[in-house]
C-alpha cells in the first residue's frame, strides 16, 4: 500500500472545504420563479401527490437514489470504540464511495446510542427519507440484532456492509479459487479465524453456496467453538459441531481453506506448509494480514492467495459490492436484501473476474498483463464494469424472489442506463462497435512491435471488430506476445524487409511506380520503399489484401500521411483530405475539422471538407449540425478568414442545400444554443445543438482542440483521415490504448462503407 503520512491525510480532509461530500442542487435556482417552485408555494403540489399516493415519493423526491450509511461509532475499522462523531469521516467515505461506484446518494449519519433497541428506533423514525439504509462500523453481536430487527421492520433495503460485504466478495473468491484448485466446496475443511459481524457472516455465505457446517472450524479469542462451550451466543453456536477441542495450529492440518478475520501475525510459515494441496489462504486482517504474502508464498508455490491489501493480489475489497448491490436493491425498489440477492451478486463478481481485463483496468494497477488465474480470482476495484454485471444480477434475483416492487422489462436499457450513470456509456462509441462487429474487418497494425499496438490488436480482435495483420519483425512481435502472456488466433505476422516477402515486395512496388513514375521515383526506388512499413501496410489496403491499416503510434504524423495519399490516393471528385478528431462530451460528441493536415484551405477546400465531415458523420449515424467558425459573427468583422468562412457556406448551400450549416461565427456563440437565439435567431442553428465545428486553419484547430483535450477528462478519437479513397488512419504520437481501439473500430467501419 502506498505510505501515508498522517499530516497528509489531515490535510486531505481539512483543506478547502471540509469533509469528503456535499449537497448539490439538481434543479434551476437561479431566478425566483426556480425558487418558488423548489418550495413554496410550487413544493405543495408533490406533496399533496404523495400523500395521496405514498408510492409516488419515488417519482417527486430523491428516495430512490438516496441511502443512509449510519454508525454508532463502536467498531470503526480497526480503530475500535471511538464515538459517533469519531466515526464521521468513515462514514462521509463510504458516502464518496457510493457516488463514485454506483451514482448513488448519501447522507451519513452518526447516531448517539449504544444501545440496541435505541438505535433501532432512532433509525426507523428517520427510515422514510431513504431508499436504503447501510448500516456500517456497529459492534457485534448488537450489528445482528439491529440488522435482523430493521430488515423484519422496514420495507427498504437494509444491509450491514462490515457483515455481508466481506462475505460477498470474499465468497466470488473462494469460488473461483476452487475452480482453480479442482476442489468442491462441499468437500473441503475451512478454518476460520475470528468469530466478529464479518467472520460469522462469510461462514454463513460459504454454508449458503455448499460448504458443510461440520468442515468449518471457527476460532474466537478463545479458541475454537465447539460443542461443549458454554459461552456461546446464538450467532456462534450454528458452527459449534465438533465435539472436541483442538489447537488453532492444529487445525490447518490438511485443510483446505483459511479465512482470517481476526489480527496480524497469528499465522505462522509452519502452518501453511501442513494445509492440503492447492491450499487457499485469506488472510483479511487489516493492515496487517494474519500472515504476510510474501511469508505465504515463500512456503507454498501452490497456494491461492487473498488478502485486504492493494499492494498484493486479489484484494478482497468491499467496495466490488456493497455499491452495485444496493444499486441493484435500489433500482427494483427491493422491500429487503435477501440471502438470494447475495448469491446473485457473489456469482455475477465471480463470473467477471474470468473476462477479458479491460486495458485501462490493467494501466490504472501497473500491470502488464491481467487474466484469471491464481492472481486473478476477484475483479479489481477500478474495473467499470462492475456496476453492469453486478447490478442487474441483482436485480433480477429481487424480482425471482418476489421483494421487487418496480420490476425492470427492458434489460438493454437498463444496462444503458447504469452506463450512463458514470459516463461509462459512449453512444457513439457503441453505435461505432456494433456496426464493426456486423462486418469484422482485416486490419494492419503497421508499428506491431509496440506493446500498445499489441495490446489494442488483441481487445479489437477479442471484440470481434477486426482481424488483426501485424507488421514487423517477427522473432521481435512473437517474443511481446509470449511476455505479455497474448493469446492471438493465428495471427498474420509480415515482415516487409523479410526474404519471403521478397515476391510481395516486387508486385507491390511495380504498382507503386505506376502511380509515382512522372512524380520522381523510379522502378528500383519503388520496390524498395516497399520495405518500409508504411508504405507496404498501405499496398496492402489498395491492392485487397487488407481492409484498413492503422499507423502513427511512434512516427511524425506527416511522414505518415504522405505515403498513405500517395499510395491509397483520394475519392473520386475530392481534391482535399483532412483530419478530424471526435471528442466524447457530455453534450454528446462533437466533432472537430480540419485539425491536423491543410494549413490554410481556402473557400473551395473548407466547402470541400465540411461536406466530407459530414459525410462521415452521417455513417454514424448522427445527423451533423455544423458551425463554420472564426473570429466574427455573421458579418460583424472583417479579414481573410471571416471572407472565406462566410463564402464556404454559400458554396455548400449551393451543393447541399439539405445540410444544416452556418458561419462565419464565433465558438461561444456556436455552442450556446441560449446566446444563439438571443442575437441571432435569423441563423440556420438556432435552436440546433451544435455537434460539428469547422476551424479557418490549421493553427486555431489544432491548437482549440489540444486545449479541450487537456482540459477534459472526455474520450477522443482522431485524427481520422476524411477524403481518402479506402481506410487508413494516423494515430496520435503515444495514444493510449483505448484511443488506438476506438480508432481500430472507426477504420473497420470507414472500410464497410468504402
Amino acid at each position: 500500500m502506498p505510505k501515508i503520512r498522517k499530516q497528509d491525510a489531515l490535510d486531505y480532509h481539512s483543506m478547502g472545504k471540509p469533509g469528503k461530500i456535499e449537497v448539490v442542487p439538481t434543479k434551476p435556482y437561479a431566478t425566483q420563479r426556480d425558487l418558488s417552485l423548489a418550495y413554496s408555494p410550487g413544493v405543495a403540489e408533490p406533496c399533496l401527490r404523495i400523500a395521496e399516493n405514498k408510492e409516488d415519493v419515488y417519482k417527486y423526491t430523491s428516495k430512490g437514489n438516496l441511502v443512509a450509511v449510519i454508525s454508532n461509532g463502536t467498531s470503526v475499522l480497526g480503530l475500535g470504540d471511538i464515538g459517533p462523531e469519531a466515526s464521521k469521516p468513515v462514514m462521509e467515505g463510504k458516502g464518496l464511495l457510493f457516488k463514485i461506484f454506483a451514482d448513488i446518494d448519501v447522507f451519513d449519519i452518526e447516531v448517539d446510542a449504544t444501545d440496541p433497541e435505541l438505535f433501532i428506533q432512532t433509525v426507523k423514525a428517520i427510515a422514510p427519507t431513504f431508499g436504503g439504509i447501510n448500516l456500517e462500523d456497529i459492534k457485534a453481536p448488537e450489528a445482528f440484532i439491529i440488522e435482523e430487527r430493521l430488515k423484519a421492520e422496514l420495507d427498504i433495503p437494509v444491509m450491514h456492509d462490515d457483515q455481508h460485504g466481506t462475505a460477498i466478495i470474499s465468497s466470488a473468491a473462494l469460488l473461483n479459487a476452487l475452480e482453480l484448485a479442482k476442489k468442491r466446496i462441499d468437500r473441503v475443511k475451512i478454518v476460520v479465524s475470528g468469530a466478529g459481524a464479518s467472520a460469522l457472516s462469510c461462514a454463513k455465505l460459504y454454508h449458503a453456496l455448499g460448504a458443510k457446517v461440520e468442515n468449518i472450524f471457527m476460532f474466537d479469542s478463545k479458541g475454537l467453538i465447539y460443542a461443549d462451550r458454554t459461552d456461546l451466543d446464538d450467532s456462534k453456536k450454528m458452527f459449534a459441531k465438533h465435539k472436541k477441542d483442538i489447537e488453532f495450529k492444529d487445525a490447518f492440518k490438511k485443510a483446505d481453506v483459511f479465512l482470517g478475520l481476526s489480527r496480524g501475525g497469528l499465522v505462522d510459515k509452519g502452518m501453511i506448509k501442513v494445509m492440503a494441496k492447492d491450499p487457499i489462504v485469506f488472510a483479511l486482517a487489516n493492515p496487517e494480514p494474519e500472515i504476510g504474502y510474501k511469508d505465504a508464498t515463500s512456503v507454498r508455490k501452490d497456494i491461492i492467495m487473498a488478502t485486504g491489501r492493494s499492494d498484493h493480489p486479489n484484494q478482497v475489497n468491499n467496495v466490488l459490492g456493497f455499491p452495485f448491490i444496493f444499486r441493484g436493491a435500489l433500482d427494483v425498489r427491493a422491500t429487503t436484501i435477501n440471502e438470494e440477492m447475495k448469491l446473485a451478486a457473489v456469482k455475477a463478481i465471480a463470473a467477471l473476474a474470468k473476462e477479458t481485463i479491460p486495458e485501462e483496468v490493467i494501466e490504472a494497477y501497473g500491470e502488464k498483463n491481467i487474466s484469471f488465474g491464481r492472481d486473478q480470482i476477484i475483479p479489481k476495484p477500478l474495473d467499470p464494469r462492475l456496476i453492469y454485471y453486478v447490478a442487474p444480477a441483482v436485480a433480477k434475483a429481487a424480482m425471482e424472489s418476489g421483494v421487487a416492487k418496480h420490476p425492470i422489462e427492458d434489460w438493454d436499457a437498463y444496462e444503458m442506463e447504469l452506463k450512463n450513470r458514470l459516463g461509462i456509456d459512449n453512444k457513439l462509441i457503441r453505435t461505432i462497435t456494433e456496426k464493426a462487429q456486423r462486418s469484422p474487418k482485416r486490419v494492419v497494425y503497421a508499428e506491431a512491435d509496440n506493446i500498445k499496438i499489441l495490446k489494442a490488436a488483441q481487445t479489437a480482435w477479442e471484440e470481434g471488430v477486426a482481424f488483426p495483420i501485424l507488421l514487423g519483425k517477427k522473432s521481435l512481435i512473437e517474443s511481446l506476445i509470449v511476455e505479455y502472456m497474448m493469446e492471438f488466433p493465428e495471427v498474420e505476422i509480415v515482415d516487409p524487409k523479410a526474404d519471403e516477402e521478397k515476391e510481395r515486395r516486387q508486385a507491390y512496388g511495380a504498382k507503386f511506380f505506376e502511380k509515382r513514375m512522372r512524380k520522381g521515383l523510379t522502378e528500383f526506388e519503388a520496390v524498395q520503399i516497399m520495405r518500409e512499413r508504411n508504405h507496404f501496410g498501405a499496398m496492402m489496403v489498395e491492392t485487397g489484401d487488407a481492409d484498413a491499416m492503422i499507423s502513427g503510434i511512434s512516427r511524425n504524423y506527416r511522414d505518415v500521411v504522405r505515403p498513405v495519399i500517395q499510395t491509397i490516393g483520394l475519392q473520386k471528385d475530392m481534391k482535399v483530405v483532412a483530419g478530424m478528431y471526435i471528442l466524447d462530451t457530455k453534450r454528446g460528441p462533437l466533432f472537430l475539422a480540419d485539425t491536423t493536415l491543410n494549413v490554410n484551405p481556402n473557400a473551395d477546400e473548407i466547402a470541400e471538407i465540411t461536406m466530407n465531415v459530414a459525410k462521415m458523420i452521417r455513417k454514424f449515424k448522427i445527423h451533423p449540425r455544423i458551425a463554420l467558425l472564426s473570429y466574427s459573427n455573421f458579418g460583424s468583422g472583417t479579414g481573410e478568414d471571416a471572407t472565406k468562412m462566410a463564402r464556404a457556406v454559400e458554396i455548400i448551400r449551393e451543393k447541399d442545400p439539405n445540410l444544416i450549416v452556418d458561419g462565419e461565427v464565433q465558438a461561444n456563440f456556436a455552442l450556446n444554443n441560449e446566446l444563439m437565439n438571443e442575437k441571432f435567431s435569423f441563423s440556420t442553428l438556432s435552436n440546433k445543438k451544435v455537434n460539428t465545428l469547422i476551424f479557418p486553419n490549421l493553427a486555431s484547430g489544432n491548437i482549440a482542440y489540444k486545449l479541450m483535450q487537456e482540459m477534459n477528462d472526455d474520450d477522443s478519437i482522431g485524427p481520422v483521415l476524411v477524403g481518402l479513397k479506402k481506410s487508413v488512419h494516423v494515430l496520435q504520437m503515444g495514444a493510449s490504448v483505448r484511443e488506438i481501439i476506438n480508432m481500430v473500430k472507426v477504420a473497420v467501419v470507414d472500410a464497410q462503407n468504402k
